[in-house]
């Protein structure tokens, strides 16, 4: 391991490789440290959906189009980092079908609808599409871009990327300090210290200790995310079916993840009877043929929320190399490519939209209330 980098980017989940693959790509030297493994803490326990419009939650001015211009970008990625790493990141066309069951399911899809892209399809229309869909849905909003992958494979995807474009990839090196040293900062891991000219945290919900080594006073909040992985030999769905926060996603690899519960400020890794069995009942009411479905695993994973759910990316007030990109919550695989090339932008001193820059900065609670 050398002793000095250009930059440091702690943290390999699917944030911290997206950013040292941009990084790595503008010919920028980088290492990244990662605690664990790359990839298998919260980016394992991800559905994979680039639900750029079903994650809206109806802010189409802000969030909207940050998440489309990333979602968008994996047009692009999927064969970019295929042909540098040799891996498939499971990107799957079909769409989304948001759903719904009453006439209030479907006034609450009225601001997703007025998206050009996005269409009503009526009980006829939803049933040719996927025949296996309860009777008593009334119709959904088809969303054909929001697309998926698998979370894992693109995390691996940016990572060996990244390694090819010269980038340095420590796993099993927990990051436990940062240090000014003159003009630049020493990282302290487990494998040593390294001298950086930037720092990027991107450790999701583990990040608290180092904001807090670095005299931020925010913190992130873990929100538990449950899912059932079920496998099929047979092709059960050709679109995803979202409904109320709850979803199952056909994925390229046979597998279909039936998703998620949202349990607040749980730090544990385990899942318990009772949300497997509120998993089962809404993927019966989505599908009814989900009841005999065969199980292939459980995951879990702490989604990283901040005080307003916007995530925090962007430099720290009072040190302009030090970079924070944290608090993704449930758009973390949607988000990389955007938050990957936002970071870069802002370390080369690219030009990057002031309104994204505003809402995504860590010192924005101050600036809410003044």
């Amino acid at each position: 391991m050398k002793n000095k980098y250009e930059v440091v980017v702690i943290g390999g989940g699917i944030i911290g490789c997206s950013i040292a693959y941009y990084l790595a790509k503008s010919q920028i030297e980088v290492a990244l440290f990662e605690g664990g493994q790359i990839g298998m803490k919260t980016t394992k326990a991800a559905a994979g959906m680039l639900g750029a419009h079903s994650e809206s939650d109806g802010d189409f001015s802000l969030f909207f189009p940050f998440a489309r211009s990333s979602q968008l970008e994996y047009n692009r990625l999927k064969d970019e980092l295929y042909e540098l790493s040799g891996v498939d990141i499971g990107y799957r066309t079909g769409g989304i079908l948001k759903l719904a069951y009453t006439e209030e399911d479907k006034l609450n899809l009225d601001l997703l609808l007025k998206q050009p892209t996005v269409k009503w399809v009526n009980h006829e229309k939803v049933k040719l599409m996927e025949p296996g869909i309860s009777n008593d849905v009334l119709g959904g909003a088809y969303i054909a871009d929001d697309v998926n992958v698998i979370p894992t494979k693109t995390c691996e995807a940016f990572a060996k990327s990244a390694q090819v474009l010269g980038a340095s990839i420590f796993e099993n090196s927990n990051v436990y300090g940062i240090e000014k040293n003159g003009s630049n900062y020493i990282v302290k891991s487990a494998k040593g210290n390294v001298e950086a000219k930037y720092i990027v945290v991107a450790t999701g919900v583990y990040s608290n200790n180092l904001l807090q080594n670095l005299g931020i006073t925010e913190k992130l909040s873990p929100v538990k995310g449950e899912s059932i992985i079920v496998h099929h030999e047979k092709p059960l769905l050709q679109h995803t079916l979202f409904h109320d926060k709850s979803y199952i996603v056909p994925r390229n690899n046979r597998k279909l993840v039936i998703g998620a519960t949202m349990i607040q400020d749980d730090w544990s890794d385990s899942i318990s009877l009772q949300s497997v069995e509120s998993l089962i009942k809404k993927a019966k009411v989505l599908l009814p043929s989900s009841a005999n479905w065969k199980i292939d695993s459980f995951t879990t994973g702490l989604r990283p929320t901040t005080f307003d759910g916007h995530p925090f990316i962007g430099r720290l007030p009072e040190e302009e190399r030090i970079f924070i990109a944290c608090g993704h919550f449930r758009n973390g695989i949607l988000l990389a490519p955007a938050t990957g090339k936002m970071i870069r932008d802002l370390i080369l001193n690219k030009e990057v939209k002031q309104e994204w820059i505003d809402a995504f900065r860590i010192d924005r609670r101050q600036t809410v209330m003044v």
